[in-house]
């Protein structure tokens, strides 16, 4: 059974598309717009700095832990009420994270839009799928991963103009009308898809939330808990290596598991989970750090670091708009080939950063790294289920979707500790040669060679900055080197043309 049997026709495709979209778009948004609002958020709500965070931690081990059960619930309540179901549940507590009072009701209206919107983005996609016949599910994941990989740039920038020119409220409230909007256009565009008796393996999903709820957790709160030399930290290291341990054995011994272990036979699914992952870790991680060395080492305001980084999500937006017809002719895979090594070398032009530079080598660096990502994202996106079983489609794209969080969280949090350690060490290293001593420190500012503390302080803010600098090229660079290890993996993808013939790529059937 081809993948392509789930195709349901619509009575209007074109509207049922805007309405999936402008849901899948609140929901990424929400994931990257508070983040700047947090200082307002604070002040109001009378929290420390460090207890804000959890505004935002509460959100993402929330959608964490509910992501994967997307599968059962909608063959337990039906895709389109689970859809539907979740759009008024996560508008709803939009609207009350918006009214919120203190911060522990804050915390607790985050952590309840997590909940509701874990669904959103796996059922978007499926949906999409859903109403698509084969010959367009290219361009409609080129639709589909525009507004998941557009969304992050475009949030922070919202979120900091909202803030400054109304309130952090309006954060929250801004979801309202986009919410009203998408729900009505589901419901009355979406099909309506039979429901499926199914078991639920509450041990399996047990481990599953277990182990992803505590990386997560840990993943979050490191930084904040000096990582490893916290028991926090450990503890939550251990309950997840703990958890997915016991949930990986659970669902190959199981007869029935949470999540059946044949979807993963799928080479193309397989592989397309790695890769997934990689893109996760550099996608999210290189847009996380663009904006604090743009404001610490350039001076931008939030505002202009918004318009320099807006640039990326035109380059994606392009690509994955042309992607969507080359797919038609040209052998997704070479897509993918050109699409890394296009990445890959817009991380090489960001290894070239200096501070003396002005804003046209992020703005390009940008462009080829959202052509490079666009380029891969879709076809990686079509690819992973083309060769699936539609019974198996609602638990893959969950997992799709979690594997993808998973890899941005890790790679935010790898790149920033290292980010972190780079800069003391290069700070270390270039403060040594700032001595009497030195007869460039006699040239360049003879006050400072005389000890005078002034002279002494602005040298050392250079030295910060360069420092900082350098710690930020070591992390493109090691970025680039991601990518280009990943490019052997596309040897494991088979070709859709094969795929198509049933003899060379079999669909996974499931009970």
């Amino acid at each position: 059974m081809s993948a392509d049997q789930g195709y349901r026709e619509v009575p209007n495709r074109g509207l049922a598309t805007v309405a999936i979209m402008a849901a899948t778009v609140m929901q990424v948004l929400d994931t990257t717009i508070a983040n700047v609002a947090l200082p307002s958020m604070s002040g109001d709500l009378g929290a420390s700095p460090d207890t804000i965070n959890w505004v935002l931690t509460s959100y993402i081990v929330a959608a964490a832990i509910v992501t994967p059960m997307t599968g059962w619930l909608s063959d337990k309540f039906g895709r389109k009420e689970l859809f539907l179901g979740s759009v008024v549940g996560f508008v709803f507590f939009s609207l009350l994270c918006g009214l919120a009072w203190s911060l522990e009701t804050m915390v607790l209206f985050r952590l309840m839009q997590g909940v509701f919107g874990a669904s959103i983005v796996p059922l978007s996609q499926l949906f999409l799928m859903d109403i698509n016949p084969k010959e367009r599910r290219g361009q409609a994941m080129a639709i589909w991963g525009a507004g998941i990989m557009v969304g992050p740039v475009v949030g922070p920038t919202l979120g900091g103009w909202l803030t400054d020119s109304y309130n952090w409220r309006w954060v929250f409230l801004i979801n309202l009308p986009v919410g009203i909007v998408a729900f009505l256009g589901m419901a009355a565009f979406l099909p309506s898809i039979p429901k499926r008796i199914r078991g639920f393996d509450f041990f399996g999903f047990a481990m599953l939330s277990l182990g992803v709820g505590a990386l997560q957790l840990m993943l979050d709160r490191g930084a904040d808990a000096d990582w490893f030399s916290s028991t926090e930290i450990w503890i939550e290291t251990g309950l997840a290596v703990i958890g997915i341990w016991v949930f990986v054995v659970h669902t190959m011994s199981a007869d029935r598991p949470f999540i059946d272990a044949k979807i993963f036979l799928d080479r193309n699914f397989a592989a397309a989970l790695v890769f997934i992952f990689i893109i996760g870790v550099i996608l999210l991680a290189g847009m996380a750090l663009m904006p604090p060395m743009l404001s610490a080492i350039f001076g931008y305001p939030t505002v202009t670091t918004g318009m320099v980084m807006a640039p990326r999500g035109v380059g994606t937006m392009i690509s994955m708009l042309a992607v969507g017809r080359l797919m038609r002719i040209v052998d997704p895979r070479k897509l993918i080939f050109v699409g890394m090594l296009l990445t890959a070398y817009s991380f090489n032009m960001m290894a070239g950063f200096t501070p003396q530079m002005d804003a046209w080598p992020i703005v390009s660096s940008g462009i080829v790294q959202g052509l490079g990502l666009g380029l891969v994202f879709v076809p990686i996106s079509t690819m992973a289920f083309s060769t699936l079983n539609p019974s198996g489609l609602p638990d893959a794209t969950a997992l799709f979707t979690l594997v993808r969080n998973i890899g941005s969280s890790i790679g935010i949090s790898a790149f920033a500790v290292m980010l972190t350690q780079n800069t003391q060490i290069n700070h270390s290293e270039l403060s040594a040669f700032i001595n009497p001593f030195n007869p460039n420190l006699w040239i360049a500012n003879p006050s400072a060679a005389m000890g005078d503390r002034t002279a002494l302080s602005q040298v050392d803010g250079l030295v910060n900055i360069q420092a900082q600098m350098v710690s930020y090229v070591s992390d493109f660079k090691l970025m680039m080197l991601v990518t280009l290890s990943a490019i052997p993996l596309i040897f494991l993808l088979k070709s859709p043309k094969k795929s198509a013939g049933g003899a060379a790529a079999p669909a996974v059937h499931m009970d």
